[in-house]
């Protein structure tokens, strides 16, 4: 079985959503047998590199919430991280164009070590001080401790159309399958399954999707993603 994740680096419910799918995967008996590949989404797609703002002011200029409002709802997202075991920084972040990230992971996958630079990227935008926004030597660093080679990611990062294709592409297939948010996963091309569902919606569409091959079938729910109106929290 395939399993095929859209997301993007910026995107608090997508880091929450890995760790909960992961969670349902690990109790799944045929794991062994899953391929799980990620795919890129980007939120703010066209914003220029050294376009950044802390993560509050972009909330309050974009959504057009107040500060108060933004606050409560970093505080709330670094709840739901901790419920998952994962750090969050709810104060100090920065926001800004995730283009280049998506081109190294295409390039990580090539060498066998996507998942490893996503869990650095996901564990350095949302839980460390140091940004990972318009600073190539540090996605050099996270690059190399997740096995890729440095000067081979100085080489891609160095060419804007490295890769860049790839992620359009997989922009345009998240488009037709229908997906207006993420974190997105579709089991097969058989089910899709939308926003950052608990475990248990996880482990559900695994046992469905396994074996059979039918047309894309949404689980939606009310799970909490991002989309272009913003980043759904949870108010209690």
């Amino acid at each position: 079985m395939r399993v095929e994740i859209w997301s993007d680096i910026a995107c608090p419910w997508c880091y929450v959503g890995k760790a909960r799918f992961e969670k349902a995967l690990a109790a799944f008996p045929h794991r062994e047998q899953v391929e799980v590949v990620h795919r890129s989404f980007e939120l703010d797609p066209g914003r220029a590199k050294d376009d950044i703002q802390p993560v509050i002011s972009m909330l309050t200029r974009k959504y057009g919430m107040s500060e108060a409002q933004a606050e409560a709802g970093e505080d709330n997202l670094g709840t739901q991280a901790a419920a998952e075991g994962l750090p969050y920084r709810t104060r100090g972040r920065d926001h800004g164009s995730t283009f280049d990230m998506h081109r190294l992971l295409h390039f990580a996958r090539e060498q066998g070590r996507q998942v490893e630079l996503l869990d650095l990227l996901y564990r350095a935008n949302f839980a460390e001080e140091r940004s990972v926004f318009n600073d190539d030597e540090r996605l050099v660093e996270l690059a190399g401790a997740a096995g890729l080679d440095a000067d081979a990611v100085r080489k891609v990062l160095a060419d804007p159309e490295a890769y860049a294709d790839e992620v359009r592409a997989d922009e345009r297939e998240a488009a037709q399958l229908g997906a207006n948010g993420v974190p997105f996963f579709v089991l097969d091309r058989t089910y899709g399954v939308s926003g950052a569902q608990p475990a248990e919606v996880f482990t559900q569409a695994l046992t469905q999707a396994w074996g059979e091959r039918s047309p894309l079938r949404l689980i939606d729910g009310d799970a909490e993603a991002c989309g272009p109106d913003g980043c759904a929290v949870p108010q209690n």
